[in-house]
Order: C-alpha cells, then sequence, then structure tokens
C-alpha cells in the first residue's frame, strides 16, 4: 500500500478524532460507541463501509430478518436514512444525528407507530388555564430532579403516544397532589378510551391507531381515573377488552387546562403544576442522538404526543453553540433513544410545532 496514502488516512482519523472529542460531551449520550458518531462526519467513510455500518446497528440493536430478501431491503432502506441524518445534521447543528433504532424503517413505517390524531379538539371539560406569573420563574428547572417523573418507557410498536403524554402529566399532578409517584396504566387507555362523537371520528381515541390527550383526560375525568401500570400493564396491543376496575383507580383528573402559546405562560404553567402533555412534529427524532434540537426548517404539523418535564436556559451543543434555551421533553421510545430517552428542543418560535398544543392537569382527585 502507498505510504503517503496510509499517512493521508492516518491524519484523517487523527483530524476526525479530535473533532468529536472536543464537540460532543459522550456523557450526555445514551450507549456511547462509534455507532453513535458515524454519520456526523464524512471523513470517517473513508474507514468504514456501509456495510459495516448496518452489521454494527444490527449487533447495537438486536436486529434480525426473516428472509435475505428483507434483509436487503432493510440495507437499503437503512443507507437512506444515513443520508437523512446527514441532512439533518446540516439543518439541525446544535443537535447531534445519526443511527437510531429506526434506521431500517422508511418514513411512512416510521409514522405509523406515533400515534398523534390529526384533528385537534378542544373537549367540552377543558378550559383555558389562566394567566399566570412569569417575573419570578427559576431560570432552569426539571421535574425529574423533584421526584414528579416515572421511569422513561417504550410504546413500541403501538402508536399509542397519546396515552404515555397523558400518564406523564397525571403522574407529576398526582405527585405535586399527594407526594407520591404512581406509574400509571398506558394499557387502560388503549383498550378503554374510545367513547367520542360519531361526528367527530377523528378525534377520537383510538389505541395503536392513534389518539389525543386532551379527549384522554376527559375520559379520566368522566371513568374516575387510571390504574397503576403493575395492575393493568402495557401489552402495546389493540383489541383486548377494557378490564378497568374503578374500586382500582389512584389517580383521576378533576380539572385540565389547555395553555395559551406564550411560552412564558407554558413556563409557569410547568412549573405550578407539572409535566406537561404537549404534541409535536417529530421528524427531526427519527434520527436524533442527543444535544440541542433546534433546525432551521421544520413543520408544525403535529404527529406525536410528549411529556415536557423542564426547561434549561443555556443547552450544552456538540459545537459550543451558548445560551440557547430548550424545553427538556420525556419521550416513549425507551432509554436507549435519544438523551437516555429524552429529546431537547429550543426555545423560541415555536419549533416544530413544540407550543401549539400544550394541555395542564390543574387539579386531581386524591384516592
Amino acid at each position: 500500500m502507498n505510504h503517503r496514502f496510509i499517512l493521508l488516512l492516518f491524519v484523517s482519523f487523527f483530524a476526525l478524532s479530535s473533532f468529536v472529542s472536543g464537540h460532543i460531551d459522550n456523557s450526555d449520550f445514551a450507549g456511547d460507541d462509534v455507532i453513535i458518531r458515524q454519520v456526523t462526519g464524512d471523513e470517517y467513510q473513508l474507514l468504514n463501509s456501509p456495510k459495516h455500518h448496518f452489521g454494527e446497528f444490527k449487533r447495537k440493536f438486536g436486529k434480525s430478518y426473516a428472509s435475505q430478501e428483507e434483509h436487503d431491503y432493510r440495507f437499503s432502506v437503512f443507507k437512506a436514512n444515513m443520508r437523512l441524518a446527514r441532512r439533518h445534521q446540516k439543518l439541525d447543528p446544535t443537535a447531534v444525528h445519526g443511527v437510531t433504532k429506526f434506521f431500517d424503517m422508511t418514513s411512512s413505517e416510521f409514522r405509523k407507530r406515533l400515534g398523534l390524531r390529526s384533528r385537534l379538539r378542544l373537549p367540552d371539560d377543558a378550559g383555558k388555564a389562566p394567566i399566570l406569573p412569569t417575573s419570578d420563574l427559576p431560570e432552569d428547572f426539571d421535574w425529574r430532579e423533584h421526584g414528579a417523573v416515572t421511569d422513561v418507557k417504550n410504546q413500541g410498536m403501538c402508536g399509542s403516544c397519546w396515552s404515555f403524554s397523558t400518564t406523564g402529566a397525571l403522574e407529576g399532578a398526582n405527585f405535586i397532589a399527594t407526594g407520591k409517584l404512581e406509574s400509571l396504566s398506558e394499557q387502560q387507555l388503549v383498550d378503554c378510551d374510545h367513547e367520542c362523537d360519531p361526528e367527530e371520528l377523528e378525534s377520537c381515541d383510538s389505541g395503536c391507531n392513534g389518539g389525543l390527550m386532551n379527549t384522554a383526560f376527559e375520559y379520566t375525568l368522566k371513568v374516575g381515573g387510571l390504574m397503576r401500570e403493575e395492575d393493568y400493564p402495557y401489552t402495546g396491543t389493540d383489541g383486548g377488552s377494557c378490564k378497568f376496575d374503578k374500586n382500582k383507580a389512584v389517580a383521576s383528573v378533576r380539572n385540565f387546562s389547555v395553555v395559551s402559546l406564550d411560552e412564558d405562560q407554558i413556563a409557569a404553567n410547568l412549573v405550578k403544576h407539572g409535566p406537561l402533555a404537549v404534541a409535536i412534529n417529530s421528524v427531526y427524532m427519527q434520527t436524533y442522538v442527543g444535544g440541542v434540537s433546534c433546525p432551521q426548517a421544520c413543520s408544525k404539523s403535529l404527529d406525536h404526543g410528549v411529556l415536557m418535564v423542564g426547561y434549561g436556559s443555556g443547552g450544552h451543543s456538540p459545537n459550543r453553540i451558548k445560551d440557547k434555551p430548550y424545553w427538556i421533553i420525556k419521550n416513549s421510545w425507551g432509554p436507549e433513544w435519544g438523551e437516555n430517552g429524552y429529546y431537547k428542543i429550543c426555545k423560541g418560535h415555536n419549533v416544530c410545532g413544540v407550543d401549539s398544543m400544550v394541555s395542564t392537569v390543574v387539579a386531581v382527585d386524591q384516592h
């Protein structure tokens, strides 16, 4: 092999290693290994082929396929998603985009597992949150530090994100009211919450086929509460009969409100009432690994329900951009996604629609 080529290869590898170590704090990202960094630098493509990347992806996420034909197809999808991640990295430079467990899914397959209904409806029982004072808001706030957030959960292949967003908000409000952190049942919502106006079918909660947090709050208010996860465990499947036992309900909604688009009011409601149920456009989340996501262009079409648990005033980002305020979002894709299951998205200008549909549980009935 040409000695000059070997020297050039060594210098390229050293330069890339210096770039990564100087721009990414690996402690921020779950499961730190080389696969996380493969898409962030074109130089790295000199050292490994897409086939190697795909092998690492299968190993890391335990992927296997039924036939060689399926394997080859998923490899082609994987390569397309590597190109997508590079595009996302250019449009969202304050975050890190790379290989995630969704890299063998097409965009349409990825969207099917999200689960937010397309039509947004304000239930009759929801009010508009009153204006709260904002002059004394803390600079940074995180409900995880106060014990109001359960462990990151995983919705699996069921489009039930709306139910996880709902339970997360009620878990936090119930903790504030009682001092007890109860993990609540998403499967109860999937199995039991199907009542709606026949003329508004697009806003019905429909198990793994999607739903809305506001209508789920309305259901919880009407039936008297949610059971514990351990009493009504999650299966991530549709079609099961409703097994709700009101005598085993441990948390219920007495009142919930929709918060305005004003970000100071969102922050004030977060601090006062607990984690908030929010909707978001998830397009950049398919390739998100860590950092503060602040894409230069992002649709405000909402397709995913998540939980807002806090905010920061100047998030660490891989290129050391300072003073980038952000929301802290709990997702329902397991702790191996993102920053230990969490997503940071920058505050300001309703990025990816994160301010468009925000709900708060302002009162709970104690059991």
